[in-house]
Order: C-alpha cells, then sequence, then structure tokens
C-alpha cells in the first residue's frame, strides 16, 4: 500500500509546517548567538577564547545530545520531546537575557543547546514519516529552507532591536518567541503518524556494497566544512565591527551570508547531481577560502557585498556531502552513518570557535580567520578520497 494512503494530506502538510517552523526558529536562534557575541564580550569584559567558548557551550550540547533525543522520543513520545526542547531553548533565552554574569549566561547557552538538540532528530524524522519516498527529499529540502529563514529573519531583526531596547530585553523577546513557538508546535504536531509502509515502488535495499574508508574520508570533509563554517561565523561580527559596523550592520550582514546560503544549498544540490560531488565540492571550498580573504582586505561596503556570494559557497558545501552519505554507508546502515555524520560534523563545528578563539587571541581575529581559509584546502584531497570511497561502493 502507498503511503499516502496510510498519512493523509492534510495531516502530511501540518506536519511538514510544524518541522519547518521549529526548523526556523531553532536555527534562528541558534545563529542569533553570532551577533550576541560582541555585546557580550564589550558587556562581561571577555576575551576571544571565552567568546568561542560561549558559542561552544551552545553548539557542543546540541551536538552531543542528538542521539539521546532520539533514544528519548520513542519512549516519551516525539511531540512532547520537540516541544520540551523549543521551550527549554525559550528558557534558556530568557535566563540570558538575566544573566548578570558570566557563569550565568554560559549556563542558559548550555541550556539553550540542549533544548536545540531536538530538533534536527526529530523534526527531520517528522518530514520523513509522513510522506512517501518519492515525495520526502522535496519534502526536507522544504523544511532545510526554513532553517535558512530563520538564520536571517531573526538575527536581523534582534539586530535591529538591540540599538532600541539593549541586549537584555532583545534576548529575552527571543526566549519568548520560543516560548510561542512551542506552543504553536503543540497545535500543529500531529498526536501520532501511522507506521509509515514501504511503497510499492521503492526499493528495500540499497545499490553498492558502502565504503567505510570513503565514509571516514566523508566525515573528515564534513568535520572541517563544518568548524570552518562556525569558526568563520564567529569572528566575522568582530570582523566586521572592526571595519566600523554596528549591531544593526552586524545583523544585516548575516542576513546578506544567509540568504546566499539558502539558495547555495539549492544551487550546489543541483551542481552536485551535475557535475558530481567532488567537482562541486573542489568549487564551493576553493571560492569560500577565496571569498574569506577578500572578506578579510575588502572596506566594508565591499565586505558586506561579497557576503552573498561568501554564504552561497560557505553553506552550500554541506548539501552536497549530506548526500553522499547514503551512498558510502553500508547495506542496512544508512540511519548509524547519518547519525554519526551530522553529530561529528555539528562537533567540529562547536569545538572550532574554542580553538580558533585562542589563536585570535594570540595573534588577532584576521590571522585566525586567514588560518581558517587555508585548512579548509585539506578538503579538497580528502574529496577525491570520497570520490574514490564511491566508486569502489558502486556508486559513481
Amino acid at each position: 500500500m502507498p503511503q499516502q494512503d496510510i498519512v493523509d494530506p492534510p495531516k502530511r502538510r501540518r506536519a511538514l509546517l510544524a518541522a519547518s517552523a521549529a526548523h526556523a526558529v531553532h536555527d534562528g536562534l541558534t545563529d542569533l548567538v553570532y551577533v550576541l557575541l560582541p555585546v557580550w564580550q564589550a558587556q562581561f569584559a571577555i576575551s576571544y577564547a571565552v567568546v568561542g567558548l560561549l558559542r561552544g557551550a551552545y553548539a557542543g550540547m546540541m551536538a552531543g545530545f542528538q542521539l539521546l533525543a532520539g533514544r528519548l522520543s520513542r519512549r516519551f513520545g516525539r511531540k512532547r520531546m520537540l516541544i520540551g526542547g523549543t521551550s527549554l531553548a525559550g528558557l534558556a533565552y530568557l535566563l540570558a537575557g538575566q544573566a548578570g554574569g558570566l557563569a550565568v549566561l554560559i549556563a542558559a547557552l548550555m541550556l539553550g543547546g540542549l533544548g536545540a538538540s531536538t530538533q534536527h532528530p526529530l523534526a527531520s524524522s517528522l518530514v520523513a514519516d509522513s510522506h512517501a519516498a518519492g515525495e520526502a527529499k522535496q519534502a526536507l529540502a522544504q523544511y532545510n529552507f526554513a532553517g535558512d529563514i530563520g538564520k536571517m529573519l531573526i538575527p536581523a531583526a534582534v539586530g535591529l532591536s538591540l540599538s532600541v531596547v539593549g541586549w537584555r530585553v532583545s534576548v529575552s523577546l527571543a526566549g519568548a518567541m520560543g516560548l510561542m513557538a512551542a506552543a504553536l508546535l503543540w497545535r500543529l504536531v500531529p498526536e501520532q503518524l501511522n507506521a509509515p509502509a514501504q511503497s510499492k515502488g521503492a526499493s528495500k535495499t540499497q545499490a553498492g556494497s558502502g565504503s567505510a574508508s570513503g565514509l571516514r574520508a566523508l566525515l573528515a570533509t564534513g568535520v572541517i566544512d563544518s568548524a570552518v563554517r562556525m569558526g568563520f561565523l564567529t569572528f566575522l561580527p568582530f570582523i566586521l565591527k572592526a571595519k566600523g559596523a554596528g549591531s544593526a550592520g552586524i545583523g544585516l550582514a548575516l542576513s546578506l551570508l544567509f540568504v546566499g546560503g539558502a539558495f547555495g544549498k539549492l544551487f550546489c544540490g543541483y551542481l552536485g547531481s551535475r557535475f558530481g560531488m567532488m567537482k562541486t565540492v573542489w568549487a564551493t571550498e576553493s571560492l569560500t577560502s577565496l571569498m574569506i580573504g577578500l572578506t578579510l582586505a575588502l572596506p566594508l561596503g565591499g565586505a558586506l557585498a561579497a557576503l552573498p556570494l561568501l554564504g552561497l559557497a560557505l553553506n552550500g558545501t554541506s548539501s552536497v556531502l549530506y548526500g553522499a552519505v547514503a551512498d558510502l554507508a553500508a547495506p542496512g546502515r544508512r540511519e548509524q552513518a547519518f547519525a554519526l555524520f551530522y553529530t561529528g560534523t555539528i562537533g567540529g563545528g562547536a569545538l572550532s570557535p574554542v580553538l580558533f578563539g585562542r589563536l585570535g587571541d594570540a595573534f588577532g581575529v584576521p590571522a585566525a580567520a586567514l588560518a581558517l581559509a587555508v585548512i579548509l584546502l585539506l578538503t579538497l584531497p580528502l574529496s577525491w578520497r570520497v570520490r574514490q570511497g564511491m566508486a569502489a561502493a558502486g556508486s559513481v
């Protein structure tokens, strides 16, 4: 029986809308941290290493508890866990808005990351479980695009509000938005989805035998790509501040970057299917490295103009790498391969701000950003190794 006969269209639409709303809010709250880092540095007089620790506290908790969130959802239910995680993220920002010291702020960010850990595994599975195999990829693309919309709108809105009502009120309003999103999810998320059945036209087995070495190379590529992306996003507000940008300008800059990133995910996905994974990764990673250097060298106006193209390359690679996981996973182990890849890349992104924050303290932010651009080039030989693994697995 086709899956469409099991999950009716209205329930599928509700599931996609709920997952997309959760993705937009959580991604927006996650990347809002970048706008707030310069404010918190000035407020609490902290070093760049501690700045990296603030970002790493949120991202590290989000990465470390995703697998646990998936397991707990089987016991307590996906709806409860998703709503609870969204509520916790909102409460974390309310706590951050009242923080009088660094310890409370770090604790709030850790709570926020814990709440955010529920979103990706549970919302994406909600979309996949409510759609037939032929529709799931398109639905997941819409879900992913919604996350980028959140990244564009929420940091920009809070960046503007910082100059009007101050950072404490702005952060508290972001927390209230998280709680309202949780209430919306309570109304939207279907109480129960019938177990998805395999559609008649879907294959129960995957082609190819998988490649463990190719998967390891892909994981290393993804970790480096994520580490550079998160590290550069952490430093970007300080780079722009040194060029004369204020809080509103930094919020605008991040929106420009994420606009490019949203289109990058769509565009690079097309390039990957048209020209292959390796050629696409070589193009996007080389362009990212070049654009980081240009952003450092250009004045504020030129840097802002360069950010959409930088965002396209910076975010676009991830969509190509994610699509290669299934080609390299051994038969029957796709789920584990995706979990490993996702946890590894987010974990690399969590550690990067801390490590490169120390480099920024020692040699300055521009030197740390240039180091990121150089390290990114390590993905070029790694992607060649991934291509070999795909060929050995019979996926190309």
